[in-house]
């Protein structure tokens, strides 16, 4: 296993809304205000990510049909925004795929066929435009996270996968960090981690868990603490500083990408990548 740390992105949510007039579901700037994506990307990659997630987190039917769009139509300008805007460099191309608001059955009323029906509509709208990698992050449900992972698998592109925890290593669900390694494990994942819910300093220990029961690359993108929006502003916790001292850490638990997840922006990847430089 290589040593190597490679930068993710910071936040797309909230580093979309303190550039918009308006705050939409984040989704919706793909078509409304592409602009806003792109310049955000090549932030990013100036800032020094290696990899830039795609702005298809919640593009899933659940959100797009509530729209005059289609998923096929709002991921596609994901991705393409994305691909746009690394041309030219060695930055790579992340599909970003969400859980989707409803629970499975028996919490809920979804169904396993209709997960896996509208996971195939975006990430098979994505996936033909062959990014780098299709990653699932915030995941809550291991059950849900698996048919989705599943749905990617015949794709033959590299999946990454990342649940949201608490300070505990438990998530919404009580899925356990061991009982998400060992659930995939039936998958050819080629990273595993965490991201979202936590700042670093409390997430750092819950990224020390991994490195107990798997030897794949990790992904760590913590929050930069608690987030609120103030006047239409996104307000952070957590400053540069902190967020990077904190973050910085799980390099020492064999974290591979490291990046930052809500309230994170382009300044705290740049300074990531200035201190690891």
């Amino acid at each position: 296993m290589s040593n190597k740390c490679f930068l993710l992105d910071g936040a797309m949510g909230t580093s979309l809304w303190a550039k918009a007039e308006k705050q939409l579901p984040v989704w919706r700037y793909n078509i409304e205000c592409p602009e806003i994506v792109s310049e955000l990307h090549r932030e990013y990659i100036e800032a020094g990510s290696d990899y830039i997630f795609t702005n298809t987190f919640s593009a899933n039917r659940d959100n797009v049909s509530k729209s005059e769009y289609t998923v096929k139509e709002v991921v596609e300008k994901g991705v393409g925004l994305a691909k746009d805007a690394v041309k030219g460099t060695d930055v790579k191309v992340v599909l970003d795929i969400g859980p989707l608001s409803e629970l499975l059955e028996p919490y809920g009323d979804l169904e396993e066929d209709d997960a896996y029906e509208i996971y195939e509509e975006q990430i098979g709208a994505g996936a033909a435009l062959n990014p780098d990698v299709i990653l699932f992050e915030t995941f809550m449900d291991i059950e849900m996270l698996k048919i989705a992972v599943d749905v990617a698998s015949k794709y033959n592109i590299p999946i990454w996968c990342s649940m949201s925890f608490d300070q505990n290593g438990r998530t919404m669900m009580g899925n356990s960090v061991k009982d998400m390694v060992e659930a995939l494990s039936e998958f050819d994942v080629k990273a595993i981690g965490l991201n979202c819910s936590l700042g670093p300093d409390l997430a750092v220990p819950v990224i020390a868990q991994f490195r107990e029961f798997t030897d794949l690359p990790l992904i760590f993108k913590p929050n930069a603490g608690k987030n609120t929006i103030k006047d239409g502003k996104v307000i952070t916790e957590f400053s540069v500083e902190t967020f990077v001292e904190d973050a910085l850490e799980a390099l020492n638990h064999g974290v591979q990408y490291l990046g930052g997840c809500c309230g994170s922006s382009p300044e705290y990847i740049k300074a990531m990548k200035e201190k690891i430089n």
